[in-house]
């Protein structure tokens, strides 16, 4: 006789069953509401970039990773229009200002390697630059107060006298840049009393690169950033040097049609914008950044540290708007290649880039978020720095 609940024979306890069964039914539930939960996250970040973007035009590439780990990437559009090759994570990108991050890295290994100081002034390193370089400092470059002219402003300016001199084809580079910073006789401002963002502070960065390490600058980011990091794919680009693979070419809008506009007069300078990279390359870039591969957390501190000047007040973006000035008028906080102001209470370190038929940003928000929003677009009217902070929005608003 077998009572009720007993165990006889291999039978199971009917009450064992009935547990075995929740569990099971409960587990199921867990997972379905986990991947539910995914599956709607990641709809929710492929709206915002869909609605932006079309399967046959030129397009971008998004990145998203959450403490480390892969969230979203995906690409969308066109590479190129003449082959209409898709773009996916393998698809290098040129950079434009987003490389900046890369060239402060560089001049911090030197600071490291005891080749280079923060405090050293530019007539330091290049003895026959002009007097008022005296006073301008490695640091004053890495944080945009050195009061530098424009370069594209000197551009113009040799230009209305002698006629046409540089092209999409006869790009200006490097060593001409120096050249016409040569011939001032001073800055915008004396250096640490304001604050403007200086593409020829990060071209004169590059050259400090090549002058102190001896290498190239090109060469010095491959042995000491790129190579250590795996970043296979990611070079500092010099037509006729070396080539893109896998390359997205820059488009703009004529009209409701695209047209290629990949280069420009200024598109050949190197520390300022030289290079491409891809999502997969830049998710190692995250990996170091977060880990402090290649610079310990004390080292990398004066990067994140946001510049003061002279007297000790925050800087501003200048008054008049232009293509380098994004919020005039606003404070601006900026430590070596990083603006490091919040967004809605999120601490962050982020960078943007702009040039011809390309537009790029890179958003991290701190460890206590975890968050980092990637997005390279190889077309002009599409604004990445919008798109990162919408896709930032997702999960702060799941948060709460």
């Amino acid at each position: 006789m077998i009572c009720c609940g007993a165990h006889e024979g291999g039978l199971v306890k009917p009450r064992l069953i009935i547990t075995m069964v929740a569990l099971l039914a409960l587990g199921t539930a867990r997972t379905t509401s986990a991947q539910s939960s995914e599956t709607s996250i990641d709809k929710k970040i492929d709206s915002v970039f869909s609605g932006v973007t079309s399967p046959d035009a030129s397009g971008l590439a998004a990145l998203v990773r959450k403490n480390g780990q892969l969230v979203f990437e995906r690409g969308y559009g066109l590479r190129d229009l003449r082959s209409k090759t898709k773009i996916d994570a393998h698809t290098n990108f040129r950079l434009a200002s987003f490389t900046k991050q890369f060239t402060a890295m560089a001049i911090m290994l030197l600071v490291h390697d005891g080749k280079l100081r923060y405090d050293q002034a530019l007539t330091e390193i290049f003895p026959d630059f002009p007097a008022y370089g005296k006073t301008i400092t490695v640091r004053n470059l890495l944080n945009h107060t050195s009061g530098l002219p424009d370069y594209e402003d000197l551009m113009d300016a040799v230009e209305k006298i002698k006629g046409p001199l540089w092209t999409p084809e006869k790009q200006i580079q490097d060593a001409e840049v120096l050249e016409l910073l040569k011939k001032e006789k001073r800055g915008k401002f004396a250096p640490g009393a304001s604050w403007s963002y200086s593409n020829s502070g990060y071209v004169m960065l590059g050259l400090i690169v090549a002058k102190v390490s001896g290498k190239s600058y090109g060469d010095f980011l491959r042995e000491r950033i790129f190579a250590p990091l795996k970043m296979n794919h990611t070079i500092v680009f010099q037509k006729g040097k070396n080539e893109v693979v896998n390359r997205a070419f820059g488009h703009s809008k004529d009209g409701n049609a695209f047209k290629e506009t990949d280069r420009s007069s200024t598109s050949a300078t190197l520390g300022d914008g030289g290079m491409y990279s891809n999502l997969e390359d830049l998710a190692k870039w995250d990996d170091a950044l977060r880990n402090h591969t290649l610079l310990g957390e004390k080292e990398f501190q004066p990067a994140l540290s946001p510049v003061k000047l002279n007297d000790g007040s925050e800087p501003h973006w200048p008054g008049e708007a232009n293509d380098d000035n994004l919020h005039p008028g606003k404070p601006a906080s900026y430590g070596f290649g990083w603006f490091l102001d919040p967004y809605q209470g999120h601490a962050r370190m982020w960078h943007t880039g702009s040039t011809m038929g390309f537009r790029t940003a890179i958003e991290r928000f701190n460890e206590g978020d975890g968050l980092t929003v990637i997005i390279l677009c190889n077309r002009t009217e599409l604004e990445p720095e919008k798109l990162a902070l919408q896709v930032a929005d997702i999960f702060f608003s799941a948060k709460n």
